[in-house]
């Protein structure tokens, strides 16, 4: 992505629902009804990490590398956020968390759980997960930052949030803990 694919500056102003998915203007509506604050961006389809960074020079962040993890038997599921430039090491994580084997959750959970396809995942999504089925797990580097970088279960906006508001206003409301990991990427 280059700087003239943005299709928009940072605002914090709902968007018209005109030509937005429902599950995008839910998330607004979910933010306003919560009283937490936001910048949003408009911008072309980001569909990995490296794709974001005009976004997080633009919003002034650090967009959040967002996986959707499984354990081999498909029965648990979790949600990674940790720092984009991190490299991923599954056994590093799993033995962190006690599950052996993780990998990539296919795309039909994502949908099925959370309301979201690939390219998409956010922490945002857990307001969809109505039967806790994904269990969400935050680096530790994460939670250091003020503010964090995440889409609105869309890759066509990104979403910048205080990291507090996100902990103590969004999560508890949408019923959803969250458990602190140490990557190192090593």
């Amino acid at each position: 992505m280059n700087e003239r694919d943005v299709a928009s500056i940072p605002t914090d102003i709902k968007p018209s629902p005109n030509g937005r998915f429902p599950k995008e203007m839910a998330v607004y509506e979910l933010l306003e009804k919560l009283e937490i604050p936001y910048l949003r961006l408009d911008h072309e389809v980001t569909a990995s990490i490296e794709d974001c960074h005009n976004v997080d020079q633009l919003l002034g962040i650090h967009i959040c590398k967002n996986l959707f993890l499984c354990n081999t038997q498909k029965t648990d599921f979790y949600m990674l956020m940790m720092p984009g430039e991190k490299k991923f090491k599954t056994k590093e994580l799993s033995a962190q968390i006690g599950s052996a084997r993780l990998s990539f959750a296919g795309p039909e959970f994502m949908e099925e759980f959370l309301d979201i396809t690939p390219g998409s995942v956010s922490v945002m999504g857990l307001m969809n997960d109505h039967d806790g089925r994904v269990r969400l797990l935050i680096d530790q580097d994460v939670l250091q930052d003020e503010y964090v970088g995440c889409h609105p279960c869309i890759n066509t906006s990104s979403l910048k949030i205080k990291t507090k508001d996100m902990l103590e206003k969004f999560l508890p409301y949408v019923k959803h803990d969250y458990t602190v990991v140490e990557l190192r990427g090593e």
